[in-house]
């Protein structure tokens, strides 16, 4: 799937992200002095402590720089500290230096959750660097103090400074946001929940709040709620990498897994069949592929007919779309339908696994919401967020139905 642009807060999130990262052992030719600090650095790291973590891993670094756990420890070290820093240029060399530290450890195969996450995030920085809150001088201000108080670990000094961030600016989903995320590290769950859903109020269409309170529910053992905060997730960026970790880290934690779900459709050959079936690849049979050239039918006169233009009169040229592909599929579904009710291919037709799925996609009437996750290349994308706005309940049911397994039964 490819990334739309979405209104988002990745560069805004460097600071508070709070995946866990999975530090191995020393190196083996350390000394018992190195192997001490390393200690002493991952506790700290541990604990969120990591302005103090920060001079202990530097060194360590220094005289160990294929240490691909703690360059990525190092490096999220670096952007708290840049949270600190009142000189903007500066900051955005230590967050640049952070992500040049992922990048060493992603080559030397650091492909933990952290390090994917901060690799994605410090990706998406501006060519200057500077991580912006406001348009707001004065909320840009105290956002920043915010930041900083945070980075210290001071959470109410950083209360403090949302609040007057909101009531500049009372529509500002970072100030929200944060001001929920620092409850919870305060471990007060109540007001976080209350401030998390009060940002996704603000922008239903940001994954931030809805998994962040995902994070802190399933902390609390309820996993049933932390589903369903991870499938609003999903509905609001469903093409942002890290809400689909997330749901992964969920489902592992569960004991289960994702479904991923695709309908495989043969190429068409030159004769209007299609290629491939268990018995003869090369001589399919009519039940496997009547309903796959049904499909192909419709696709092309999307291609070289003008259904698209009738359907798109605003665009000048052609793209794969939402509308095309569901419908090609919707007519391979029907025609799917006709094989099942035939006797000579009924049995052929009830074998055929990817017939199945569709056919269950096509009764539950969610092929579009399938199309759109599943199938969303760049064409598809571009349709997502006006479908979205109409037929939320549709993608959070086809998330619910057919991709998230149910949570277990709390004990």
């Amino acid at each position: 799937m490819r990334a739309i642009k979405q209104p988002s807060l990745f560069l805004l999130l460097l600071l508070h992200l709070c995946v866990a990262l999975p530090l191995g052992a020393a190196q083996a030719n350390t000394d018992a002095s190195d192997q001490a600090k390393r200690q002493r650095a991952v506790a700290l790291f541990g604990r969120g402590k990591r302005l103090e973590a920060l001079p202990l891993l530097a060194e360590l670094v220094q005289k160990n720089p294929q240490d691909a756990e703690l360059l990525v420890a190092l490096a999220a070290s670096l952007i708290d500290h840049a949270a600190t820093l009142t000189d903007q240029e500066a900051a955005a060399k230590e967050r640049f230096r952070a992500r040049d530290l992922v990048e060493r450890a992603w080559e030397l195969g650091n492909t933990s959750p952290l390090a994917e996450n901060l690799r994605q995030l410090l990706g998406e920085l501006p060519p200057n660097g500077v991580i912006k809150f406001s348009d707001n001088p004065a909320v840009e201000q105290v956002m920043s103090a915010g930041e900083a108080a945070f980075a210290r670990r001071d959470f109410d000094e950083a209360l403090k400074d949302y609040a007057k961030a909101l009531e500049l600016e009372p529509t500002n989903y970072s100030a929200a946001l944060f001001t929920a995320n620092t409850y919870d590290r305060k471990n007060d769950c109540a007001q976080a929940s209350e401030w998390y859903e009060r940002a996704m109020q603000l922008d239903p269409n940001i994954e931030t709040a809805y998994r962040y309170y995902a994070d802190m529910l399933a902390r609390q053992g309820d996993m049933a709620k932390a589903r369903s905060m991870l499938i609003h997730a999903a509905v609001a960026e469903p093409y942002n990498k890290i809400v689909w970790r997330e749901l992964n880290a969920w489902a592992t934690i569960n004991h289960t897994a994702i479904n991923k779900l695709l309908v495989i459709i043969g190429l068409p050959r030159k004769d209007g069949q299609t290629v491939g079936t268990k018995s003869d690849p090369k001589q399919p049979t009519d039940a496997n592929t009547a309903w796959q050239q049904a499909y192909w039918s419709l696709r092309e006169n999307w291609r070289h007919g003008d259904a698209f233009k009738k359907h798109y009169p605003q665009e000048a040229e052609y793209r794969h779309s939402l509308a095309e592909e569901s419908e090609a599929l919707e007519a391979a579904a029907q025609a799917g339908e006709k094989l099942k009710n035939e006797t000579k291919n009924r049995e052929s037709a009830a074998a055929d696994p990817y017939l199945d799925l569709l056919l269950k996609l096509h009764h539950a009437d969610l092929i579009e919401p399938y199309v759109l996750f599943s199938l969303g290349d760049d064409g598809i994308a571009k349709d997502y967020i006006p479908y979205r706005a109409k037929n939320r309940d549709k993608l959070e049911a086809y998330m619910d139905t057919f991709v998230v397994p149910p949570a277990p039964a709390r004990p």
